[in-house]
Order: structure tokens, then sequence, then C-alpha cells
């Protein structure tokens, strides 16, 4: 199963459009802002980045820098449970398309 993917341009300090991927977005009550983690598509380094929104500005909000370290903290705890959950999903999958596999096999003998 192909899972949907968000794309958005930001533009850096040259002037350069890059295409990014949304990975996931959230709102945080402690902070009262909502954040994006995205990464850079055909970027190789896996690095990901995040910034803050304004969900009302639609298709064309503004990006904001995130402000302090605790913020950065509660974002790096979000993505590694989110990345924790999308692994633990692709592997309960993967055993799922194996049963069936195993059972398409066995009605066959």
């Amino acid at each position: 199963m192909e899972k949907d993917t968000e794309l958005f341009m930001v533009t850096d300090e040259n002037g350069k459009d890059i295409e990014c991927e949304v990975v996931l977005t959230y709102d945080s009550e402690e902070f009262g802002k909502s954040f994006v983690v995205y990464q850079i598509v055909d970027d190789e380094s896996g690095e990901y980045y995040a910034a803050s929104f304004n969900p009302e500005d639609g298709d064309e909000g503004k990006l904001s820098q995130v402000a302090s370290d605790q913020e950065w903290d509660e974002i790096e705890e979000v993505l590694e449970s989110f990345l924790e959950d999308e692994e633990e999903a692709e592997a309960d999958e993967e055993e799922d398309e194996e049963d069936e596999d195993e059972d398409e096999e066995e009605g066959k003998e």
C-alpha cells in the first residue's frame, strides 16, 4: 500500500525553490503552535527539518523558524514516536502479507 505524500515548496536564502515532503504535522498544546516536520525531496542525507506554521493560512502559509531548544526537544520526541509507530505498522503489514502468501500456498496443495 502506498502512502499519499504531501509536497510543498520553500524558497531558500538564495531565492532557489526547493521541493519538500511533509513527514508529519502536529499541534503543540505546550507552545500553542503548529509544527511541520519535512524532508527535502531527492536529498539522500535523510535529514529532517522542522518549522512552525499557522494552519489558518492554508496553502499560502508562512513557515517560521523553531524558536527554542524546548520546541526542538518536543519536535524530536514527536518525530521519534511517529517513526517508531510507522516502523511497527510496516512490520505488521509485511507480516500480514506473509500470512496471506502462506494461506494461498496452503490452498494450492
